[in-house]
């Protein structure tokens, strides 16, 4: 367990004692984080369904969901997203890259993905049904985007620089859990769509597919980019998987 005590140091804003980070248990962390973003995007939905429920315009409900799991994370994982659009943005060799994600201001390529985003993510809470599946669609694709963190640390992948989270996690990951893991979601998507009555049950797989796919291409063009993955990578993966695989899930 101190694999997820970890986790809800590293990724949520709940006050646990952290354990002593080693690798094993920096390893173990980061297979917790498709658990706990499952437990964010619930709590976004149920926000937004909440607030749809009062009356709030749908724009204002999905700003707000999205507001409060930035809350819930502290904002890590678009903090790393707005790093890693400034890296790719910039010219120049990789060193140049890392040294322009870590300076820690927002660039012009920050802002803008960030806007898009972010505006997406709203965007797809305020189309949400008026129902349970409000909090369960929210909740599987943040599962979905977690698990790209499992994937870009996955072995083979170098550490970018020395030191930081992602020295300490690269490579840490078996290949095959991310893509278990997402066999996984697909699969429980599909059973809550069948359950639901929803006429296009296979729209998870779609959905699944999508946000896979965007994350491996990422994480590739990262890692040839940077030279490896860092922490930042990490963030940016969970973000726009999730995004990616919530906009596809509530387009039906």
């Amino acid at each position: 367990m101190t694999g997820l005590r970890l986790a809800l140091t590293w990724l949520t804003v709940v006050p646990v004692p952290a354990p002593e980070v080693d690798p094993p248990t920096a390893a173990a962390a980061l297979r917790w984080a498709p658990v706990l973003g499952a437990v964010v995007g619930a709590a976004a939905g149920g926000l937004a369904l909440g607030l749809a429920e009062l009356g709030v315009p749908g724009p204002a409900c999905g700003l707000l969901a999205v507001g409060l799991a930035a809350v819930l994370t502290r904002a890590m994982h678009l903090d790393g997203l707005g790093d890693v659009a400034d890296g790719l943005g910039c010219y120049g060799p990789p060193q140049r890259a890392l040294q322009v994600m870590r300076d820690g201001g927002a660039g012009p390529f920050a802002v803008v993905t960030l806007v898009v985003v972010v505006g997406v993510q709203a965007a797809a809470f305020a189309a949400l049904p008026a129902d349970a599946l409000a909090v369960v669609l929210p909740a599987l694709a943040a599962a979905v985007g977690r698990t790209g963190i499992a994937w870009c640390a996955r072995r083979g992948v170098a550490a970018a620089r020395p030191g930081g989270l992602g020295a300490t996690v690269a490579g840490s990951q078996p290949r095959w859990f991310a893509p278990a893991a997402w066999l996984l979601l697909a699969g429980a998507g599909i059973a809550v769509f069948r359950f639901a009555g929803v006429e296009r049950w296979w729209l998870p797989v779609v959905a699944v597919v999508a946000a896979t796919s965007v994350v491996a291409a990422l994480s590739r063009h990262t890692t040839r980019r940077f030279g490896g993955m860092t922490g930042d990578v990490l963030g940016a993966a969970s973000e726009l998987g999730g995004a990616v695989c919530l906009i596809v899930l509530v387009a039906w």
